[in-house]
C-alpha cells in the first residue's frame, strides 16, 4: 500500500470508523468495512475522491440496514434467447436512446434494453428540462466539455427530431453585495469554458426581460443560450428515430449477469434470454456501477442523489419568460446548481430541484419538508406565485459518482465495453455531445473486430404526433377532417384529442400504459391531474390493444388501476361486456 493511501486510510478511520479499510484495485480506491449510517458511508467515499485515483468504489456496509434490491420486471420469457447483435446498449434514458440513434448511422445491429415498461422512466423524465449554458461545471471537466457542446447541438437535433426547444435564456439575480464580484468571475469563466452570449444586466435591464421579479436586485447575469425542452419527449424522439433507422428496443428487460472470456464480454443474461453482443455500452444510470461489477470492471460507485420538483398550474405560466435563479452555489464547490424557477415548453412553471444524498436508487417519493423549503426559497423570486398554484410534485435520482464527473470512455480492462456513466446534471444538456462521443468510441472498438460501414439509408428526420392544442383553426380543421378522432377531446385541461392518444399507442415505441401516453401527448398533465380523462384514456388503450381494463397499468408491473369489474350488462346469448 502506498504511504499516501495509508495516510488516507488513517484519516478515514479517525473521522468515520476504525472498521473501514482501503485498498487499491487497478487504478481505483476500494473502501470496505462497516459504518453506522449512510451519511458516514457517503462521507467516507467523498474523503477518498480526487486523491489521484481513477475512481472510488464504495463497498462499505451500514450496520442494521439493507438497501432495497433493484426492482425487476415481472416478465420472464425467451424472446431474446440466442440473439446476436453488434451493439447492446443497457439503459433507456436520454443517454442510451441518443446513443442508439447516433449508432443507427452505421450498418450495425443495435439492441437497447431497459428494465422499465417505457423509455425515460427514471432521471430522464424527472428533471426540469433545462439545457444549461455550461457555466456551472468545473473548468476542464467532462461535464464542462459536453455541456457546452451539447447545448450548441440541440437546435439542430431538436429540429431533426421535431421536438420543441425554446432558447428562453436564464437570469441569475444578484444583490449589491455579490454583483460586483460576479461580473469578473463569470466573465472569465464564460470565456474559458466557451459559453457564449453572457450579458451583465442592470436592474432595469433585468426587469425588461423578467418584469415580475419579486425580490430586490441590483442586477443580473443573463445567459442567452440557456434552453428548455421536454426531457421525456426528447428521449422518446431519440428512441423512435433509432427504431426508424433499424435499431431494436426491448423494454421490461433487465440485465442479470454477464459472462467474460479473457478480456471480452461474451454473453449477457437477461430475464428474456441470453444475448450475445460484440460490444456492450453501459448507459444504465443509477445502476451503471452494478453493470460494471457484472463485467468485472467496477472502478466507480454511484451514490444516489435525490432531488424534488414542484409543478405549478399553467395559469401562472405568463409570469416568467425563461429561467430565474439566485447565484449558483456550485461555483462554491457545491454539488447542486441550487434550483430555480423554470418555465417549461408547455407553459407550466417548475420550482426546484433541490439535492440531497440518500441510499435509495428507486425511491421517487416526495416529502413535505422538502417541498416547503423549495417554495419558501424560490416562490418569492416571482411576483404572484403561491402554494395554491401547485398541481403536482415529483422526485428524481441523479447518478452521481464520488469524483462528480461524467465517465465517457472505453473500459481499460474489458475490450468490448464502453461507458456512458455517472451522468447527472447537466446530463440532459450534454446528451447530444455524449452520444456523438460514444458513437466514435463504439465504432473504434467494433472496427478492431469487424468492418463498420455507413448506413446509406439513415434518416435523421422524425415527425412527432400533431398537437391539436397548438394548431391554428385552419390546420386543426384539416387534421380533424383527415382523422375525425382528432375532433374528440379527451383531456380538457391540456386539450388532448383521442387521435393523439391513438397515435401514441401505435407509435414506433408503443405507449401502452397511462403514464407512457401522458409523457407523449400530455393527458393528465393539467390542473385535475387526470381526474377527468383517466377513464377515457384507459378505455382507448382497451379499444386499441385489446387489453382488459383490469390489465391496464399506470406505469407497468403491478401499478394496476382497476381491480375488478363491478358492473356487467348482458347481451342476448349470454355474452357480457362492461
Amino acid at each position: 500500500m502506498r504511504k499516501s493511501l495509508q495516510a488516507l486510510e488513517s484519516r478515514v478511520r479517525k473521522k468515520i470508523s476504525p472498521d473501514v479499510s482501503l485498498r487499491e484495485w487497478h487504478s481505483s480506491i476500494v473502501l470496505e468495512g462497516t459504518v453506522s449510517s449512510w451519511d458516514e458511508l457517503y462521507t467516507a467515499g467523498k474523503m477518498c475522491a480526487n486523491q489521484g485515483y481513477k475512481g472510488v468504489v464504495n463497498k462499505l456496509k451500514v450496520k442494521n440496514f439493507d438497501v432495497p434490491k433493484i426492482k425487476k420486471p415481472q416478465l420472464y420469457d425467451q424472446a431474446l434467447q440466442g440473439k446476436r447483435v453488434d451493439v447492446l446498449i443497457i439503459g433507456g434514458g436520454i443517454i442510451g436512446c441518443a446513443i442508439a440513434r447516433e449508432l443507427s448511422k452505421w450498418q450495425l445491429s443495435i439492441l437497447l434494453v431497459d428494465k422499465e415498461d417505457d423509455v425515460a422512466m427514471h432521471a430522464s423524465s424527472r428533471n426540469d428540462g433545462m439545457i444549461h449554458p455550461g457555466i456551472e461545471p468545473k473548468i476542464g471537466s467532462k461535464k464542462a466539455l459536453f455541456n457546452v457542446k451539447g447545448n450548441e447541438m440541440y437546435t439542430r437535433v431538436a429540429q431533426e427530431l421535431d421536438v420543441k426547444i425554446v432558447r428562453c435564456g436564464s437570469s441569475v439575480l444578484f444583490d449589491n453585495r455579490w454583483l460586483n464580484l460576479a461580473k469578473p468571475v463569470l466573465s472569465i469563466r464564460a470565456q474559458k469554458m466557451g459559453v457564449k452570449e453572457v450579458t451583465l444586466l442592470s436592474r432595469e435591464e433585468a426587469l425588461k426581460i423578467e418584469p415580475n421579479i419579486g425580490i430586490p436586485i441590483a442586477g443580473a447575469v443573463h445567459f442567452a443560450t440557456t434552453g428548455i425542452i421536454s426531457p421525456y419527449k426528447m428521449t422518446v424522439a431519440y428512441a423512435e428515430n433509432a427504431v426508424q433507422n433499424g435499431a431494436e428496443v426491448s423494454l421490461n428487460t433487465i440485465v442479470l449477469s454477464m459472462q467474460r472470456e479473457h478480456n471480452r464480454i461474451t454473453s449477457v443474461e437477461t430475464n428474456r434470454g441470453t444475448v450475445y453482443p460484440r460490444l456492450v455500452i453501459n448507459a444504465a444510470g443509477v445502476f451503471a456501477d452494478m453493470i460494471a461489477d457484472m463485467a468485472g470492471d467496477q472502478f466507480f460507485s454511484i451514490h444516489p442523489r435525490k432531488g424534488e420538483i414542484i409543478f405549478l398550474d399553467k395559469k401562472k405560466g405568463e409570469l416568467i419568460n425563461g429561467v430565474i435563479g439566485k447565484p449558483s452555489l456550485s461555483l462554491a464547490k457545491s454539488n447542486t446548481k441550487g434550483g430555480g424557477v423554470v418555465k417549461t415548453v408547455d407553459g407550466n412553471i417548475l420550482i426546484g430541484p433541490d439535492a440531497y444524498e440518500q441510499p435509495f436508487r428507486e425511491d421517487f417519493s416526495t416529502h413535505m419538508d422538502h417541498i416547503e423549503v423549495l417554495m419558501k426559497k424560490h416562490m418569492p423570486l416571482v411576483k404572484g406565485l403561491s402554494p395554491a398554484d401547485v398541481i403536482n410534485y415529483c422526485a428524481g435520482i441523479r447518478a452521481a459518482t464520488y469524483e462528480e464527473d461524467f465517465i465517457i470512455e472505453r473500459s481499460e480492462y474489458v475490450a468490448n465495453l464502453v461507458y456512458a456513466a455517472g451522468i447527472q446534471s447537466p446530463g440532459l444538456a450534454s446528451a447530444p455531445a455524449i452520444a456523438e462521443e460514444i458513437e466514435k468510441l463504439a465504432c473504434q472498438a467494433l472496427q478492431e473486430i469487424m468492418e463498420v460501414k455507413p448506413n446509406a439509408n439513415w434518416n435523421p428526420i422524425r415527425k412527432s404526433i400533431p398537437e391539436l392544442s397548438k394548431m391554428d383553426f385552419i390546420t386543426r380543421s384539416r387534421i380533424i377532417k383527415e382523422n375525425p378522432h382528432y375532433g374528440e377531446i379527451v383531456c380538457r385541461c391540456e386539450g388532448v384529442s383521442k387521435g393523439e392518444i391513438i397515435d401514441a399507442i401505435h407509435s414506433p415505441i408503443p405507449a401502452l400504459t397511462v403514464d407512457a401516453i401522458k409523457r407523449r401527448v400530455r393527458p393528465g398533465m393539467g390542473r385535475c391531474q387526470g381526474g377527468f380523462c383517466l377513464p377515457a384514456v384507459m378505455k382507448i388503450i382497451n379499444e386499441e390493444t385489446g387489453l382488459p381494463m383490469t390489465a391496464i397499468t399506470k406505469k407497468g408491473n403491478n401499478s394496476y388501476l382497476v381491480v375488478e369489474e363491478t358492473k356487467q350488462t348482458h347481451r342476448p346469448g349470454g355474452e357480457s361486456h362492461e
